[in-house]
Protein backbone atom coordinates (compact mmCIF):
# COMPACT_ATOMS: atom_id res chain seq x y z
CA UNK A 1 0.00 0.00 0.00
CA UNK A 2 1.30 3.39 -0.92
CA UNK A 3 0.30 7.02 -1.34
CA UNK A 4 -2.75 7.48 -3.62
CA UNK A 5 -3.79 3.82 -3.22
CA UNK A 6 -7.34 3.29 -2.06
CA UNK A 7 -7.20 2.01 1.51
CA UNK A 8 -8.66 -1.50 1.83
CA UNK A 9 -12.13 -1.43 3.36
CA UNK A 10 -12.49 -3.33 6.61
CA UNK A 11 -14.73 -3.95 9.57
CA UNK A 12 -13.03 -5.23 12.72
CA UNK A 13 -14.00 -5.60 16.36
CA UNK A 14 -12.53 -3.05 18.76
CA UNK A 15 -11.43 -3.69 22.33
CA UNK A 16 -15.09 -3.75 23.41
CA UNK A 17 -16.12 -6.21 20.70
CA UNK A 18 -17.95 -3.48 18.76
CA UNK A 19 -17.59 -3.52 14.99
CA UNK A 20 -15.66 -0.57 13.55
CA UNK A 21 -15.84 0.01 9.79
CA UNK A 22 -13.34 2.21 7.97
CA UNK A 23 -16.08 3.53 5.68
CA UNK A 24 -17.82 5.07 8.72
CA UNK A 25 -15.04 7.69 8.73
CA UNK A 26 -15.40 8.83 5.10
CA UNK A 27 -15.00 12.59 4.93
CA UNK A 28 -12.39 12.61 7.71
CA UNK A 29 -8.70 11.96 7.93
CA UNK A 30 -7.95 8.62 9.60
CA UNK A 31 -4.64 7.81 11.27
CA UNK A 32 -4.35 4.02 11.25
CA UNK A 33 -1.35 2.81 13.21
CA UNK A 34 -0.33 -0.83 13.01
CA UNK A 35 1.63 -2.21 15.94
CA UNK A 36 3.02 -5.72 16.51
CA UNK A 37 1.49 -6.64 19.87
CA UNK A 38 -0.52 -5.11 22.71
CA UNK A 39 1.31 -4.50 25.98
CA UNK A 40 4.84 -5.04 24.69
CA UNK A 41 7.51 -2.39 25.41
CA UNK A 42 7.67 -0.60 22.03
CA UNK A 43 3.93 -0.80 21.44
CA UNK A 44 3.25 0.56 24.92
CA UNK A 45 5.54 3.55 24.30
CA UNK A 46 3.86 4.24 20.96
CA UNK A 47 0.29 3.85 22.27
CA UNK A 48 0.96 5.96 25.39
CA UNK A 49 2.45 8.76 23.30
CA UNK A 50 -0.66 8.68 21.10
CA UNK A 51 -2.75 8.76 24.30
CA UNK A 52 -0.83 11.82 25.51
CA UNK A 53 -1.29 13.70 22.22
CA UNK A 54 -4.82 12.38 21.55
CA UNK A 55 -6.64 15.63 22.33
CA UNK A 56 -4.33 17.54 19.96
CA UNK A 57 -4.89 14.93 17.24
CA UNK A 58 -8.66 15.23 17.75
CA UNK A 59 -8.37 19.02 17.37
CA UNK A 60 -7.04 18.49 13.83
CA UNK A 61 -10.30 16.66 13.05
CA UNK A 62 -8.52 13.35 12.42
CA UNK A 63 -9.64 9.97 13.76
CA UNK A 64 -7.04 7.73 15.44
CA UNK A 65 -7.28 3.94 15.24
CA UNK A 66 -4.75 1.39 16.49
CA UNK A 67 -4.65 -2.08 14.96
CA UNK A 68 -2.70 -5.24 15.80
CA UNK A 69 -3.04 -8.99 15.41
CA UNK A 70 -4.37 -9.34 18.96
CA UNK A 71 -7.78 -10.44 20.19
CA UNK A 72 -10.38 -7.96 21.43
CA UNK A 73 -9.73 -9.29 24.93
CA UNK A 74 -5.98 -8.52 24.71
CA UNK A 75 -6.79 -5.07 23.30
CA UNK A 76 -9.20 -4.44 26.20
CA UNK A 77 -6.51 -5.27 28.77
CA UNK A 78 -4.08 -2.97 26.95
CA UNK A 79 -6.66 -0.15 26.86
CA UNK A 80 -7.49 -0.47 30.55
CA UNK A 81 -3.90 -0.84 31.75
CA UNK A 82 -2.78 2.37 30.01
CA UNK A 83 -6.09 4.37 29.81
CA UNK A 84 -5.99 4.49 26.02
CA UNK A 85 -8.81 6.76 24.74
CA UNK A 86 -8.97 5.56 21.11
CA UNK A 87 -10.27 2.36 19.47
CA UNK A 88 -7.88 -0.59 19.35
CA UNK A 89 -8.88 -2.94 16.55
CA UNK A 90 -8.38 -6.69 16.78
CA UNK A 91 -7.07 -8.31 13.60
CA UNK A 92 -6.40 -11.73 15.13
CA UNK A 93 -6.36 -13.53 11.75
CA UNK A 94 -4.13 -10.79 10.23
CA UNK A 95 -6.49 -10.27 7.27
CA UNK A 96 -6.22 -6.47 7.43
CA UNK A 97 -2.51 -6.52 8.29
CA UNK A 98 -2.04 -8.53 5.08
CA UNK A 99 -4.34 -6.22 3.09
CA UNK A 100 -2.21 -3.23 4.13
CA UNK A 101 0.93 -5.26 3.43
CA UNK A 102 2.48 -4.74 6.90
CA UNK A 103 3.36 -8.40 7.54
CA UNK A 104 7.11 -8.81 7.09
CA UNK A 105 9.88 -11.25 7.86
CA UNK A 106 11.42 -10.50 11.22
CA UNK A 107 14.34 -11.99 13.04
CA UNK A 108 13.47 -13.12 16.55
CA UNK A 109 16.24 -14.72 18.55
CA UNK A 110 17.90 -15.87 15.31
CA UNK A 111 14.69 -17.36 13.85
CA UNK A 112 12.82 -15.93 10.89
CA UNK A 113 9.22 -15.17 11.84
CA UNK A 114 6.40 -13.23 10.20
CA UNK A 115 5.25 -10.20 12.13
CA UNK A 116 3.70 -6.76 11.86
CA UNK A 117 6.01 -3.95 10.77
CA UNK A 118 5.22 -0.88 12.85
CA UNK A 119 3.58 1.30 10.17
CA UNK A 120 1.16 4.24 10.23
CA UNK A 121 -1.14 5.17 7.37
CA UNK A 122 -2.91 8.50 7.04
CA UNK A 123 -6.07 7.98 5.01
CA UNK A 124 -7.69 11.01 3.41
CA UNK A 125 -11.39 11.93 3.44
CA UNK A 126 -11.81 10.20 0.05
CA UNK A 127 -10.50 6.87 1.39
CA UNK A 128 -7.12 7.14 -0.35
CA UNK A 129 -3.81 6.88 1.47
CA UNK A 130 -2.21 10.33 1.69
CA UNK A 131 0.86 9.49 3.79
CA UNK A 132 2.72 6.41 5.05
CA UNK A 133 5.12 6.32 7.99
CA UNK A 134 7.25 3.18 7.57
CA UNK A 135 9.77 1.62 9.98
CA UNK A 136 8.26 3.68 12.77
CA UNK A 137 10.27 4.21 15.93
CA UNK A 138 7.87 4.27 18.92
CA UNK A 139 9.54 7.24 20.65
CA UNK A 140 8.35 10.51 19.16
CA UNK A 141 6.10 8.97 16.53
CA UNK A 142 2.87 10.58 17.74
CA UNK A 143 4.62 13.96 17.47
CA UNK A 144 5.58 13.23 13.84
CA UNK A 145 1.99 12.28 13.06
CA UNK A 146 0.62 15.38 14.80
CA UNK A 147 3.00 17.68 12.89
CA UNK A 148 1.98 16.02 9.62
CA UNK A 149 -1.74 16.44 10.44
CA UNK A 150 -1.28 20.11 11.33
CA UNK A 151 0.46 20.69 7.98
CA UNK A 152 -2.25 18.85 6.02
CA UNK A 153 -5.11 20.50 7.89
CA UNK A 154 -3.77 23.99 7.16
CA UNK A 155 -4.45 23.27 3.52
CA UNK A 156 -7.97 22.10 4.36
CA UNK A 157 -9.04 24.96 6.65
Amino acid sequence: MDINDKAPEFTLPDQNGEEIALKAYRGKYVVLFFYPRADTPGCTIEACEFRDSYKQIQKTGAVLLGISPDTSKAQKKFEEKFSLPFPLLADADKTICNAFDVIVDKNMYGKKVKGVARTTFVIGPDGKIVHVFRKVKPEGHSGEVLEYLKTVMKGVA
